[in-house]
Order: C-alpha cells, then structure tokens, then sequence
C-alpha cells in the first residue's frame, strides 16, 4: 500500500507472419505498457503500419468531424457488436457522410444569405424614412447627390448658395439625401463639412428602401425557418445515429492503434521484438496469453530492471479501494517515482484530518455531505466521481471536529462562562465541561472546545501538530534514502534533522530549568552539533542554511486555526446581521431580508468552506510534508489495450 505495484521487465520476440496475433492478444488483455523502441547500430529498424492504417485514419477522421458536427457526447448507449459494425462501416460512414455534407452545404448557404440580407439591412435602414426610389441615387451628368447623415438644419444655407435644390431628409436619424448642380459642388461641401456629414454608401439595389426591407425581413423569416427545419433534420440524424457514431469512433480507434503499434517496436527482414512493462502479478497471464494465442510460437521472457532503467519504470499505484480517490490529489503534484514510497495512503489520513480541523462546523459538514452525494449520483463522469469521494470523506472529518467544537453553522451548541458571564449555545441549558488548564495564556480547555476562546492554546497545539507532521515526513526521507542510496546517506541527509531537533529540545529543557541540570543542556549543544556536521556533510552548506525552515514550516500549520477562526468570524457575521434584522420586525418583511442574508450567506461560506480548507490542507502536504522526503516524477502506467464502452467482442 505504500509503494507502487511491483512491475516486471519483458520481451517478446516472434516471427513477423505472427505479429498481428501478437498485437490483438497484447490489446485484449490489456496489461503490457510497450516501450517505444529507439533504432541504433543493432541493425533493427521500427516497423511498418499494418493493415490498413490509412484508411483506418481517413474514416476515423471522417467520424469524429461527424461527431463533432452532430455535437455527440459520451453517454450510456447500447453496446454493439464489433465484428459486424466493422463490415458494415464503410457502406454506412457513407451514407451518413453524404447525408451530413448535404445538411452542411444546404446550411451554410442559408447562413451565408442570411448573413447577406442583414448586412443588406443594414445599409438600407438609413434610407428606410425616405421614399425615393434607389435607382434614383446614380446616373445623373449634371447632378451631384449627397447621401450621408449631419447634424442641424442645413436648407437654410444651402438655399442661401442656389435654390436649384431637392432635399430629403429623416430628422430622426439626420440622414438626408440632397440633390444639387454640380457647380455648386464645393460649396455645399464645405457646409455639409460644417454641419459633421458623414457620407452613407447607398445599396446596389432598385426600389424604394421601405419596401425592400419589409422584402428581406420576409425572405430572412423564411430562411430562418428553413435553418429550424435543417437542424430539426440533424437532430433526427444525431438520434439515428449517436450509437453508430460513438461504437464507430471506438471501434476505428482501437484498429488504428493497433495497426500503428510497428512504429514502437523492433523489426528485422523476419522476426519483431516488442519491449516493455507488466505488473509482475499478471507476467504469467501475458505469458500464457501469448503462447496459446500464436501456439507457441512467440517467447515472452522477463528481463531483470537494471539500476539505470529505474527511473523509467512505469507506476501504477496499488491502494486499496477506498483510498483510491486520493490518488487525484497525488497526480495534482507528481506520481511516485518507482522505487519511492507511496503516500497516498498517508494524505487519505492527515488530508481529510486537517480539513475537518480548519473547519470543524457540523452544518457546514451537512450541507457540503448532501451536495457532493447529490452531484456524485446525479453527475457519471469519471473525473468529477473521485473528486466528490475525497470531499465525502473531508465532511465525515469535519462533522467529527463539529462535535468535538460545538459548532452548527456557527452558532455554538453549548454555553461558555466568559468574563464572569454565561453566552448562551444553540442548545437550552448545554454548557462547556472545563477539561483542564492550558499550560499557554491562562486559557481553560473545555469540551466543547470554543475555538475563539483557546486561540493561544489552539495555535501552540497546531504548531506541535506541525512538527509531528514534519517529522514524520523525515523518517519517510530517511527509508527512502536508505532504499535508493544506503544507510549512510539516509543518516546524513534525513537522520541528520532529526538528531538536530532532538539537540534543540534537550538544550531549551535544560535552559528553561525544566530538566534540572546542566549537564541536560551540554548534552543538547552537543548532540545538535553532531546533527550540525552530519548534516553540513550530507547536504552541504544547503542543509544549515535550511535550518530556519523547522520553524517557519512548524509554524505554517497554525493556518489550521487561522483559517477556521476566519470561517466562524464570517458565519457569525451572518447570523448577528440576519438576527438583527428579524428582532425588530418581529416576523414582517425585514423577516424576509433577513432568511435570505442568512441562506445567501451561509451559501457563499459553504462555497468558501470548500475552498479555503482544501486549498490549506494541500499546501501542508505539498509544501511542508512532501518538501521533506517526497521527490515524485514516476511515469504513469498506460497499458497497451482499449477498456470497450461501446462495442464487445
């Protein structure tokens, strides 16, 4: 559970005539990572497509721009049989493709007249209030005509200039169109230009604007609901075809990657050498799977990893079942290398245990419990499904630090004495039990444990929480230092910390008169001075200057409080506004203010409840926890095969 799954080196070496055999037992089984071959002096050349490859490619291209068209989606379809999909494809692939060429062409014309007749309409609207044919705006010799939009009243200048005129004009949109003699051109000009004219191109077209708008609105209804009509017709298609299309999209996937596997692997002019990688608990499947497949006449031989190739074996995690989804938060940051302990099963406990430390608050923890149940039923997607798990199991810990806290939406379930003075809980005549004094700030630790009223003891706890953390993460270090390099490094580089904390702890015991003795504090100065050259000697001049780490990284798991407090803060916030609005009102319209500030802001906290913790609980195990002995970087094991959701065999 803490290491990834044992993986074997094999080879399989056969006769070319046997190598597609080989290919399709390698798929169906589904368990043999191959390993791309790299061509060098051996004489062994990368292998050619088999089959019929760039068919295979041109029909899968075909049908996922089908797909794609059609906008089919993945979901739950009847399974169809493979063999007889595959000898009936072509024939169908072209009846469906010339039927969705068809609806394509048919309405990219429609949208492009469309397109057409609202540009149209466009130049054609500052004309619309002005009934002069458009044929009239072109061909005169003597005539120049000023088509355009100003500002103000201009017929007073103009007539000023020549009265041998003829202007219309819309004073809603200050367009006009002026009629004048050419020789007084450049006069009219300069006063347009005055006035702001901006010139309008007119329509190629004939009649008056009106008409032909109210035309083109008519022929653009129209095409419109030609468009409804063709999309109703390629819905019908999606429908008719959704299950071909995906079981086709599998079916053409799976031949191509199996007629493009030559091009990963070793050929000679007569035989074929595929290498690559099994879990060592399926070799002997591969092997009996090989061997009665090409009766025998293919070897599959395991092969000893050497120390070189370690950093290449693929990692496939090995963790129980309800612990897998925390293998999403692993991928977040990076995989585990091959030879590196698994922490999966580390963050499955101290994940979920800070969040619900940061949050705490039973209602929270029902409502955020309800949502991701809800969205894991209602949403099928493998992705999203991992995700709500971890947040289950974040809500269980955050319900059990509620009851250990006393807090429902943030009101406190129990009273608490403060100053002489009992604030009353959410719960009649429940009471906080005083446990024992804290040793910090003169504080009473009592159950429930009032966040707000430990803050000092809450951090000094939090810190210790931290240390502990850290220095688990060091012994971790020091077992995989002593896996990958030997005991020596492993006491150097890790043991080294170690030692150098226990040499702080002796040396403030003994400073502080807590162990009574001298002697106390000498052994501290000198067992830290020892973990001081070990370490110096482990990880050079690094090491000493990281030393103000321990402090800083201890403290950083104060944020468990924090963040916490910010969330009570805010939810009490929203119960002291919701609860003054009502007190007044006694039960009116303020009453309903009140209910939705308390609903909306208990909603949006919730939202931040998910944010905030889980944001928090990932830095302590990124930064603090993995930065002590994780390195990661392992490859992902992907099996050569096709897991079918759509076709069967």
């Amino acid at each position: 559970m803490l290491k990834p799954k044992q993986m074997s080196r094999a080879l399989i070496v056969g006769h070319k005539d046997l190598l597609e055999e080989t290919i399709e037992v390698l798929h169906q089984i589904n368990l043999f990572q191959i390993e791309d071959y790299i061509e060098d002096d051996s004489g062994l050349k990368i292998g050619k497509p088999i089959g019929k490859g760039d068919a295979i490619s041109r029909s899968l291209i075909k049908i996922r721009s089908i797909a794609s068209f059609l906008e089919v989606k993945d979901e739950p379809v009847k399974k169809q049989n493979a063999s007889t999909l595959l000898r009936d494809l072509d024939s169908t692939l072209e009846k469906l493709d010339k039927e969705v060429s068809r609806k394509t062409e048919t309405r990219s014309g429609l949208e492009a007249r469309v397109k057409e007749i609202e540009s149209l309409k466009k130049e054609l609207l500052p004309f619309a209030d002005i009934p002069l044919d458009l044929d009239l705006y072109r061909g005169y010799d003597n005539l120049s005509i000023f088509p355009g939009s100003i500002k103000g009243d201009i017929e007073g200048e103009i007539s000023s200039i020549t009265k041998s005129y003829e202007l219309f004009s819309d004073h809603k949109s200050g367009t006009i169109v002026l009629f004048v003699p050419k020789i007084y051109t450049e006069d009219i000009s300069m006063v347009l230009s005055d006035h702001g004219y901006r010139e309008l191109k007119v329509p190629e077209q004939k009649g008056v604007p009106a008409e032909i708008i109210s035309r083109i609105d008519a022929e653009r209804t129209d095409l419109l609901r030609q468009i409804d009509g063709i999309d109703a017709d390629i819905r019908a298609l999606k429908d008719e075809y959704k299950e071909f299309i995906l079981a086709s999209n599998e079916v053409l996937s799976i031949e191509a990657d199996k007629s493009e596997i030559p091009l990963h692997i070793a050929t000679s002019e007569s035989t074929f050498i595929i290498e690559g990688w099994v879990p060592s608990d399926s070799y002997n499947k591969i092997e009996r799977a090989v061997s009665r497949a090409t009766q025998d006449r293919v070897f599959v031989s395991q092969q000893e990893i050497e120390h070189e190739q370690e950093s290449i074996v693929p990692v496939e995690y090995d963790n129980p079942k309800v612990v897998r989804p925390l293998q999403e938060i692993m991928n977040l940051y990076s995989r585990p290398r091959y030879k590196e302990l698994d922490p999966t099963a580390l963050i499955f406990i101290s994940f979920p245990l800070f969040y619900g430390m940061i949050l705490g608050d039973i209602g929270y923890a029902l409502v955020l419990l309800t949502l991701a149940l809800t969205v894991k039923k209602v949403v099928k997607s493998d992705a999203v499904k991992p995700l709500m798990n971890i947040l289950i199991y974040c809500q269980i810990s955050t319900f059990l630090f509620g009851i250990l806290y006393g807090e429902f939406l943030g009101f406190p379930l129990a009273g608490v004495v403060s100053h002489g003075e009992i604030q009353a809980g959410l719960i009649p005549g429940f009471n906080t039990i005083d446990l024992l004094a804290s040793p910090v700030g003169g504080e009473m630790i009592t159950y429930p444990i009032h966040r707000n009223h430990l803050i000092m003891t809450m951090i000094v706890f939090t810190a210790l929480v931290g240390l502990i953390h850290i220095n688990f993460g060091y012994i971790l270090g020091f077992i995989n230092e002593n896996r990958k390099h030997g005991i020596s490094a492993a006491l150097l580089e890790k043991g080294s910390w170690l030692i150098i904390q226990i040499g702080i702890l002796l040396g403030v015991l003994g400073y502080l008169e807590v162990l009574r003795s001298e002697a106390v504090l000498y052994a501290g100065i000198a067992i830290f001075l020892v973990g001081f050259v070990m370490l110096l000697k482990g990880e050079g001049v690094k090491g000493p200057i990281e030393l103000p780490s321990l402090l800083s990284n201890s403290l950083s798991y104060t944020r468990l409080i924090a963040v916490g407090l910010s969330s009570i803060y805010i939810a009490s916030t929203v119960n002291m506004i919701a609860f003054q609005m009502i007190w007044p009102d006694k039960f009116g319209l303020m009453t309903v203010f009140a209910i939705l500030v308390f609903i909306f802001g208990h909603a949006l906290n919730a939202v931040l409840s998910i944010i905030a913790p889980g944001l928090h609980a990932l830095r302590l195990q990124y930064v603090e926890f993995f930065g002590k002995f994780y390195e990661g970087g392992g490859r992902k094991y992907d099996p050569f095969g096709y897991i079918r959701k759509y076709t069967e065999e």
